[in-house]
């Protein structure tokens, strides 16, 4: 059975497997050398130390995803937006996992207060990624082409954005962290 949970240590060697084989087969990152667990691990405790959601899919104990976000510029100006990532198994392909992960990253964000979140999703081919932000009431905000290169070509990012409660309808109630 699927659920949807905080991330713990004991996920660190499953998410690094994950990100490893979309850092060496795909274009949905930009990195070109996987992270080591430790790697992975402090990055995970970043996004933690913030007070920010880190989630993980989990099928009978098999991590088949993971989503969290990270401030999107470090500035306080910012406080109210934050980037998100979303990670599959390539097994857990068209099962819909990454809709329901996206869809609870963005349910936690708001929670917390913050306005908008923001994709920027590495390659315009990237189906998938635009489709499962799209399902999940994401818009497109722009591209910005060729700024990556990785498998020997140029690649484009595509910025996508979702407010989340009032969005700039009115004043934030209270700082985030």
């Amino acid at each position: 059975m699927l659920t949807l949970r905080p991330s713990t240590d004991a996920d660190v060697p499953a998410i690094t497997a994950i990100y490893a084989h979309h850092v060496l087969h795909g274009t949905g990152t930009f990195e070109t050398t996987p992270p080591t667990e430790a790697e992975m691990a402090a990055r995970r405790g970043d996004v933690l130390a913030k007070g920010l959601p880190y989630l993980v899919a989990d099928n009978d104990g098999q991590v088949l995803g993971f989503a969290y976000c990270q401030w999107f510029k470090p500035r306080p100006a910012y406080r109210y937006s934050a980037e998100d990532s979303i990670y599959l198994d390539p097994k857990a392909a068209g099962q819909r996992i990454g809709n329901k992960l996206l869809t609870e990253l963005t349910r936690q964000a708001e929670a917390m207060g913050l306005r908008k979140l923001i994709a920027v999703i590495g390659d315009s081919d990237n189906v998938r990624s635009i489709g499962v932000h799209r399902a999940v009431g994401f818009r497109h905000a722009g591209k910005i082409e060729a700024c990556g290169w990785k498998f020997d070509r140029w690649l484009d990012i595509v910025l996508m954005e979702k407010a989340l409660g009032e969005g700039s309808r009115s004043a934030p109630e209270a700082p985030t962290k």
